[in-house]
C-alpha cells in the first residue's frame, strides 16, 4: 500500500492498541541504481534486528515470538523492491502484517511496542499536498490533479477545454495584411474567461493550492479574464506542456513545489515566534507532551527524524538512553515522539514535520498552544 491509501479510518485502525509485541520496521529505499542495490541488504538487516530484539525480550513468549516472526517473513516476502518510492514501512504482530511504500525518506529503525509506528505514514500524508495545475494555451486548456510528485489529468468539469471555432475579422485582415494575434483576438479572450469560470467552480468544490502553466501571454490573458488566477501558488511560464505527459509536467513543477514547501516552513516558524511573544509556546519533549495530554496544543512542529526512547512517570517523560532497545524493557516507549504525534492528532492539533536541525534551539520539538 502507499500513503494515498491512508484514510482517517485506516489510521485509527493502525493506531489502536495491540497485543505485545507489535513490530514496526522502517528503512529508506532508492528509486534508481546503483543505490537501489543495497535495499535488499538493508531489509535483511532490519529483519534480523527485530528478531534479535524479540529473542532478548523476556516479555515475549517463544510461541508469540514465532508467530510474529512468521508474519514478518510473510511481509518481507511480499515486499516488491521494484515498486519503490523513498521509504518502506513494515508492520506486524502475531496476527497480521502490512507493507507500506512511502514517498519520503525514512530512517532505518526497529520499534517494538504495543502499538504500530504511524508517524511516517502521517508525515507522508501531510507532505503529499493535493493541488491543481491549470495549463493554458490560446486554443487549449487542461487541468491536472496532483499529490506529491504524482499528477493525473482531470477530465471533468469542463476540462479539457477548447474554444469555439474562431471567426476571423476578414476586413481587418484585408486592412493590415495579416491575421490578428491569438492573444489579441476577442475569441481567445472569451475562451480564457470560460476557462476562468470553469476553474473557479472547481476550486469552490475542491479548494487546493494551484499552479498556472503556459506561455507568458496566455497567463497574462488568463489573469485579465478573472480574479482567480491572481491567487495562484506559483506560475511556470513555459509552453508545450498542455498535454503533459504527467511525469514531464511534474518534473517541471518541482522547483515551484519545493519553494511552496519552504514558504510553508517559514510560516510555521513565524507562528512559533509569535507564540513565544504571546506566551502560548511550548518547547522540548516534556513540555510539548504535557500540552498535548491537556489538549492545549493547536500546532505541533517536530523535526523529521527526531526520535527518543522514554518512560512515562506521573504524567512526565523520563528519557531513556541506549543504542540497543532490547535492553530497555517493555515499559519504555521506543519512540515516544510517535505516541505524542498520535495524541496530538487525537486532540485536534495540526502536526507539521520540519527539516532536521530547524528546531535545534527548541530541543527538536515545539508547539503553539491554544491557551
Amino acid at each position: 500500500m502507499d500513503s494515498n491509501d491512508l484514510t482517517p479510518e485506516v489510521l485509527r485502525s493502525l493506531r489502536k492498541q495491540r497485543p505485545y509485541p507489535a513490530v514496526s520496521l522502517t528503512m529508506p529505499t532508492h528509486r534508481h541504481e546503483p543505490w537501489s542495490d543495497q535495499d535488499p541488504v538493508r531489509l535483511r538487516n532490519v529483519l534480523s534486528e527485530a528478531v534479535h530484539r524479540m529473542e532478548a525480550d523476556p516479555d515475549v513468549p517463544k510461541a508469540t515470538r514465532q508467530a510474529v516472526r512468521g508474519r514478518l517473513d510473510e511481509a518481507v516476502a511480499e515486499v516488491d523492491l521494484r515498486h519503490k518510492l523513498d521509504g518502506l514501512l513494515i508492520l506486524a504482530d502475531a496476527e497480521e502484517h502490512q507493507v507500506w511504500y512511502l514517498p519520503r525518506e525514512t530512517p532505518e529503525s526497529v520499534v517494538i511496542s504495543d502499538t504500530y509506528l504511524t508517524r511516517n505514514l502521517v508525515a507522508a500524508t501531510v507532505q503529499r499536498h493535493h493541488y491543481w495545475v491549470l495549463n493554458v494555451a490560446a486554443d487549449h486548456a487542461t487541468l491536472w490533479s496532483g499529490v506529491g510528485d504524482s499528477l493525473h489529468e482531470h477530465r471533468a468539469d469542463g476540462f479539457p477545454a477548447t474554444p469555439s471555432e474562431a471567426t476571423w475579422d476578414v476586413e481587418r485582415l484585408e486592412r493590415v495584411g495579416n491575421p490578428p494575434s491569438n492573444f489579441m483576438d476577442e475569441d481567445t479572450r472569451k475562451f480564457m474567461r470560460s476557462v476562468d469560470d470553469a476553474f473557479t467552480a472547481v476550486l469552490a468544490a475542491s479548494p487546493r493550492p494551484f499552479y498556472l502553466v503556459g506561455v507568458a501571454p496566455a497567463l497574462a490573458l488568463l489573469e485579465e479574464a478573472g480574479s482567480t488566477a491572481r491567487s495562484a501558488t506559483g506560475r511556470l511560464a513555459k509552453g508545450g506542456l498542455t498535454d503533459g505527459p504527467a511525469h514531464v509536467l511534474a518534473k517541471a513543477l518541482r522547483p515551484l513545489a519545493e519553494a511552496y514547501a519552504r514558504d510553508e516552513e517559514r510560516q510555521v516558524l513565524v507562528q512559533l515566534d509569535d507564540a513565544r511573544s504571546s506566551r502560548t509556546f511550548a518547547a522540548g519533549l516534556d513540555e510539548v507532551w504535557e500540552a498535548v495530554r491537556e489538549k492545549r496544543a493547536g500546532l505541533v512542529a517536530v523535526e523529521e527524524h527526531f526520535q527518543r526512547s522514554a518512560r512515562v512517570s506521573e504524567g512526565h517523560l523520563i528519557p531513556v538512553d541506549g543504542a540497543d532497545g532490547a535492553a530497555l524493557g517493555r515499559e519504555v516507549q521506543d519512540d515516544i515522539v510517535d505516541e505524542l504525534v498520535e495524541s496530538a492528532l487525537d486532540g485536534g492539533a495540526q502536526v507539521v514535520f520540519l527539516d532536521d536541525d530547524v528546531l535545534a534551539g527548541h530541543e527538536r520539538i515545539a508547539a503553539v498552544l491554544r491557551y
